[in-house]
């Protein structure tokens, strides 16, 4: 069975994600082929081919400094192109709809056009930053950028996330923390890409050092998406989560006065059922990415606290570098009621990793309690064997607590 264009631009990511531009470009001939030959990406293509096949052919004969530069940029034309003809193929293919242009004036027009042109044009990014920096438009604002931000996560742009990128400094709280929000989201995922877009943590890092807090808030807001795999108030409030009144008091005053509740509403619902598993795959991938180093590695105080949300929102890979942190965590959602045999195992191996052995047991042993069997149990518990090892138990100890535990 023939490969979908989705299948296809996921193999294309995995090459071009460790340069492997030449493997890219077969998919991208294929696609090219479809096109016809009157396609206008075919200069692009060989150029990039020829250029790519160069570097190649001198490598076997000489090192040459600058090479490792220039096949990072050729990596980045190659990601361009691949952008601009898998836009060209959605549209061949009836994956995204043809579009022009869109009623300034109609918010369900706003929100259908952001959410499915992949082929946004230059006035429409002006009129985005428009909306986002003038009193009076934050509303169409948030529509625009709620449905800007899902059309970048299937189709990505530079100039889209430089636009999101430029909403970071909005005068209106409301629209610069969703612009926040979305733009650590797409940074995220699309973390090897940006590697070869260095002007875009350009202007991430830019607007980050205007806020002039030493990207304090950003950090908040990246603490906020990861103690909510909802993503972020506004996807809460869509799903029911959370009440009108309890929403920040400018997002109350705007769905109050603008009369677009009902748009709001609409726009949130369209939220895919795998939303909550794709915050949870971004946020595992967070330690990881140049993201991560920049707001976060090197400062202690950040590191913990960003642990201790990730410990506290079900993240358990956290547990293991940080189990005095993960200690305050579990002990609250113990005390909060946390009751599952998996709270009471995770308490008791931060307990055993923070050298209170006595108390461990203790909490194995209610954990051991709530399971139907010796086998349940074991089930929960073995999986963390090599990590209590490697993080400093002696096998003979872990071998001797499930001893104890295997009888009860």
């Amino acid at each position: 069975m023939a490969q979908s264009i989705d299948e296809q631009m996921a193999v294309i990511e995995r090459a071009l994600g460790e340069r492997m531009i030449d493997t890219a470009l077969v998919a991208v001939r294929s696609w090219l082929n479809e096109l016809g030959e009157n396609n206008p990406y075919e200069e692009a293509y060989e150029r990039i081919r020829r250029d790519y096949h160069a570097i190649f052919k001198e490598w076997l004969s000489v090192d040459r400094d600058g090479a490792d530069e220039e096949l990072t940029r050729l990596t980045g034309d190659a990601y361009q192109l691949v952008d601009a003809v898998y836009a060209e193929m959605r549209l061949k293919r009836g994956a995204s709809p043809q579009m022009h242009g869109f009623n300034k004036e109609n918010p369900q027009s706003i929100m259908h056009y952001f959410q499915n042109c992949v082929r946004l044009r230059p006035e429409d990014l002006e009129w985005l930053h428009e909306v986002i920096y003038e009193e009076g438009n934050a509303s169409a604002a948030l529509l625009a950028i709620t449905s800007l931000t899902r059309n970048i996560r299937q189709c990505f742009s530079i100039e889209a996330i430089m636009a999101l990128i430029d909403g970071i400094n909005s005068g209106n709280e409301v629209v610069a923390d969703q612009c926040i929000s979305n733009v650590l989201t797409l940074l995220i995922q699309y973390d090897v890409r940006i590697d070869f877009f260095p002007q875009v943590q350009e202007a991430f890092v830019k607007a980050v050092e205007e806020m002039d807090d030493l990207g304090a808030h950003v950090f908040e807001v990246l603490c906020a998406l990861i103690e909510s795999t909802e993503k972020k108030w506004l996807d809460l409030y869509a799903q029911g989560v959370m009440t009108a009144s309890m929403l920040p008091k400018e997002l109350q005053k705007l769905i109050e006065t603008s009369g677009l509740e009902h748009e709001i509403n609409t726009l949130l619902q369209w939220l895919p059922k795998s939303e909550t598993e794709y915050i949870i795959g971004l946020i595992q991938m967070l330690p990881d990415t140049w993201l991560y180093a920049m707001l976060v590695e090197g400062d202690e105080a950040k590191e913990r606290t960003l642990a201790y949300a990730a410990v506290s929102s079900g993240f358990r890979e956290m547990m293991w570098n940080y189990p005095d942190v993960a200690l305050k965590a579990y002990r609250n959602a113990l005390r909060k009621g946390a009751n599952k045999p998996i709270d009471y195992i995770n308490y008791a191996h931060c307990l055993l990793l923070n050298g209170d052995r006595i108390a461990a047991y203790e909490y194995y042993l209610q954990a051991r309690k709530l399971c139907e069997s010796s086998k349940d149990f074991f089930a929960l518990f073995r999986p963390d064997r090599r990590a209590l090892v490697d993080h400093g138990i002696p096998i003979e100890q872990v071998y001797l607590l499930e001893d104890m535990l295997l009888t009860v």
